[in-house]
């Protein structure tokens, strides 16, 4: 435990959308939350003022985890700050959704770099900084597994991030570290951009009738970071309605 007595949790890209939701719910139950963000401050910090009111302790902390050499820095920042990190949520992530043939370097770049490269890095550097007995939880996508017409790119570099966390869940055994993933299904944010539609037909096709909220992710997230969750281990939950 921190000097509070309280468990940390860094929670990356949690200015808005799922990570505001999971860093927000988490807070509930007594953890001390840092938060990443890149271009969001304003959002950002109102984010760690609404955590505060429960009475733990938050930070926001300006990191883009495309530049990886940023990433040992966060979590210096996090460490300085509240003495030790207990739970890791990879939730930052960037999309490009185009035919592959019009795909281009500077596209797969930007995906790849921020969604691949830069959560590698952060599970490495997570791995040195990690309380024995934490929780690691990765955000992959339903689109691993329902593949969709323009949406390669991104579900390829989701399929990355699974297997990097399978192989990891493998090795960290002998502290135990768990590593599992959340693979949302549509979940209704600002970020989500489709014509009426075929947004219409994602919720008809849907048997729970409707797109996800990201505090349908976030209570997922909190239950794979609580003792119940103590024995899973190196799997992907889908949280989507039963869509897939």
């Amino acid at each position: 435990m921190s000097s509070s007595g309280k468990k940390v949790a860094l929670v990356t890209g949690a200015s808005r959308g799922i990570g505001k939701a999971i860093a927000e719910r988490l807070s509930l139950d007594g953890i001390n939350i840092a938060i990443t963000y890149v271009g969001h401050r304003d959002k950002a910090e109102s984010v760690v003022k609404d955590i505060q009111k429960q009475g733990v302790e938050a930070i926001a902390i300006q990191s883009d985890i495309s530049n990886i050499d940023y990433i040992p820095i966060l979590f210096e920042q996090v460490i300085a700050r509240f003495g030790q990190l207990d739970i890791v949520v990879n939730n930052a992530g960037v999309s490009v959704f185009k035919p592959t043939v019009d795909i281009s370097e500077i596209d797969f770049d930007y995906v790849i770099n921020t969604n691949v490269k830069g959560t590698f890095f952060m599970l490495q550097e997570a791995i040195k900084h990690i309380s024995n007995g934490g929780r690691i939880i990765n955000l992959s996508s339903g689109a691993t597994k329902q593949s969709i017409p323009n949406g390669g790119l991104y579900s390829g570099s989701k399929a990355a991030i699974e297997q990097f966390s399978y192989a990891l869940s493998k090795e960290l055994g002998d502290r135990g570290i768990t590593v599992n993933l959340i693979a949302p299904g549509v979940t209704e944010t600002d970020g989500l951009i489709m014509p009426a539609d075929a947004l219409a037909h994602l919720v008809q096709s849907t048997p729970l009738g409707r797109l996800g909220h990201p505090t349908d992710i976030a209570d997922v997230v909190t239950f794979l970071t609580s003792d119940a969750a103590r024995w899973i281990n190196g799997q992907t939950i889908q949280v989507n309605g039963g869509i897939l």
